[in-house]
């Protein structure tokens, strides 16, 4: 995941600018000497330089030894909730578009890090319907995301729960029909 930056590169694309505007191509070489150790920095010390972007440098002039750029690990808990149509459990069928792209988030953001995720999977109901066909059905909604983040990359084996509690479990600030409370509860932990 380490990437070298050469300041010859780096020149080559600033030479033509500094000549344009009047300067000499050894201010153009400092410029770029300049751009290599003051805009990439090592988070921690001692490991490989990153820049804002996330990109992961090693500096030309610093230290040879670094380790390669660590992957930020993802956050210890991450719940995301999709909220699904009334007696619905398809992706298609989730109404909050915002923790979609937020799933899709974590997902890139999972397959990214070096660290194994422990992904548990808990699907929910509102409170129509019998307390058996509200179980199968957040059952059915639980793996309809694992089908999701498996198909995006995660390994089927880091996700270690898939359940359901039916209408058990109701949000107290929504009412229990609302459709706030058809959802899928997605919570992560550091794996080994």
């Amino acid at each position: 995941m380490r990437k070298h930056k050469n300041t010859l590169r780096l020149t080559s694309l600033i030479a033509p600018l500094a000549v344009a505007a009047g300067m000499t191509v050894p201010l153009a070489a400092g410029a770029a000497d300049y751009m290599m150790e003051h805009f990439w920095s090592a988070k921690p010390a001692g490991t490989g330089w990153v820049t804002n972007y996330g990109e992961c440098w090693q500096s030309r002039h610093g230290p040879n030894n670094l380790e390669p750029c660590v992957v930020p690990a993802v956050p210890k808990e991450f719940t995301v909730r999709l909220n699904f149509e009334f007696d619905k459990y398809r992706i298609e069928n989730v109404v909050n578009d915002n923790e979609l792209r937020r799933l899709d988030e974590y997902i890139a953001q999972v397959n990214e890090t070096q660290t194994r995720e422990q992904i548990s999977l808990t699907g929910h109901t509102d409170a129509k319907g019998s307390e058996a066909y509200n179980y199968e059905l957040g059952l059915r909604r639980a793996q309809t995301v694992q089908d999701y983040m498996i198909s995006n990359g995660i390994p089927p084996e880091d996700i270690v729960s898939v359940e359901s509690r039916g209408k058990l479990d109701m949000l107290p600030e929504y009412d229990i029909y609302s459709v706030q409370q058809r959802r899928v509860k997605i919570n992560a932990e550091y794996g080994g």
